[in-house]
């Protein structure tokens, strides 16, 4: 019975987690959080207010907004204003026309969009205030998670509310599973019956597509089309590492630069579920794996990428394709037939490597950073299986695997404020010269 709650725990985190999204989560909160303000006030806002902390600002600055070929906030809270059901969660900008667009950017021409910072607040944080013709004010905020709509108020008054404190993180490492960890989640993922997790598959359909929609289209860069160009013409290798990293950047390069197609994002972040399942996807091609050892890798690399995640908070100064590439390598780690042992190697690999890079906001530049994520992810999988790992009296690095994924959300979350407080100062400073 204790084992069937356990499971259950897991497999509870996977659903509420692995979720689909459609666009840059950070604009689309702006979106979700005006559309039901505009609900609450009843009718079409004459104007909108929208307050948000500096890590939505950052990540919501560079990054198309889906079917608008525009990019940023303003058009995202301007959408809210005119379009979309708040039902919709992380899809609320699903099936967005031309003419809604062209309505939205003359609003914002009209001068009845406001975006501001709000410095004393969650990580994670949207106001949303639409003013109506006749006084009325309605008030909706997303407080902790992207989808998390904590209260609603129409004329001062609250219409509707709910905890505002769910599991986000913090440096304890508090989680809702009793003994969540690496050797935990590497003991669920192979031994749950296959039907119980049969439906993590959908991560790999989804994400799979958009994949294939970066290859063939022209988005953002064009890194993952342009290595799939190299590969080609030989002069890069049609190699498990060059797989991984062409998929998973070509992903992003049409998710950042606007795609309409829907992607299964972790944590929060699209572009970490998609690194979270690509790289696996690109082995399990490579190997030609079954369903069954796909799923079972899928579910060890998307639990790996929320557990480390929450030592950091979904929104940081750190890169999330570390926390995300990272746990894809154990996935991939799994497929080429390691255990428990070289899942824990594949994760010191990749802390004692590309810790440390900077998240300055989503844009299309993410698909490079994904591509050199994803690339040392495979690269610490391959060396983990040869018995290769970083040694505990290396850096952040201890022979606890705990205690280095809490080390890595230490740097993340406490050491790198100053960093993101001076990356917010140099691209609100670029944003007004613009």
């Amino acid at each position: 019975m204790c084992e069937m709650r356990e499971d259950n725990s897991f497999i509870d985190i996977l659903r509420s987690e692995v979720v689909p999204a459609l666009g840059c989560t950070e604009p689309i909160a702006v979106a979700l959080a005006v559309s039901r303000a505009r609900e609450a006030l009843g009718a079409t806002p004459d104007r909108v207010k929208v307050l948000v902390s500096p890590n939505i600002f950052k990540n919501g600055m560079g990054v198309g907004v889906p079917g608008t070929g525009l990019t940023g906030l303003p058009i995202a809270a301007a959408l809210g204003m005119i379009y979309g059901k708040s039902e919709d969660g992380l899809e609320v900008l699903r099936g967005v026309t031309a003419d809604v667009v062209k309505e939205a950017v003359t609003v914002i021409s009209g001068g009845k969009v406001e975006i501001d910072i709000e410095k004393n607040s969650h990580k994670l944080y949207v106001e949303a205030i639409c003013y109506g013709e006749t006084d009325s004010v309605s008030r909706a905020i997303i407080n902790t998670r992207h989808s998390n709509i904590c209260k609603v108020e129409l004329d001062g008054t609250v219409i509707e509310s709910r905890s505002d404190n769910v599991s986000d993180t913090s440096s304890t490492g508090s989680d809702p599973v009793n003994g969540l960890s690496v050797s935990a989640i590497y003991d669920f993922a192979v031994s749950v019956p296959f039907e119980k997790i049969s439906f993590i598959l959908e991560s790999a359909e989804v994400n799979r597509a958009v994949a294939e929609e970066g290859l063939n289209g022209e988005y953002g860069l064009m890194v993952g089309r342009r290595l799939k160009a190299l590969v080609d013409r030989g002069v890069l290798g049609d190699d498990l590492i060059n797989r991984a990293m062409m998929l998973t950047a070509a992903a992003s390069d049409a998710r950042m630069a606007g795609s309409s197609m829907p992607v299964i994002s972790n944590s929060g972040s699209g572009n970490q579920g998609l690194t979270a399942t690509l790289p696996v996807v690109a082995a399990a091609e490579k190997l030609q794996s079954d369903r069954e050892s796909l799923a079972r890798a899928l579910t060890l690399s998307h639990l790996i990428a929320i557990h480390i995640k929450r030592y950091l908070g979904r929104l940081s100064a750190l890169c999330g394709c570390v926390v995300s590439s990272a746990a894809a390598g154990c996935g991939v780690t799994l497929l080429l037939g390691g255990g428990k042992r070289e899942t824990v190697y594949t994760i010191k690999n990749m802390i004692g490597s590309i810790t440390g890079m900077i998240c300055d906001g989503a844009k299309e530049g993410c698909a490079l950073k994904i591509s050199s994520g994803v690339g040392s992810a495979v690269q610490s999988s391959l060396l983990a299986l040869e018995g290769v790992v970083v040694s505990s009296a290396d850096g952040i690095i201890e022979e606890d695997i705990e205690k280095s994924i809490r080390n890595l959300g230490a740097v993340g979350s406490e050491g790198m404020v100053a960093t993101d407080d001076l990356l917010l100062d140099i691209m609100v400073s670029k944003s007004a010269d613009q």
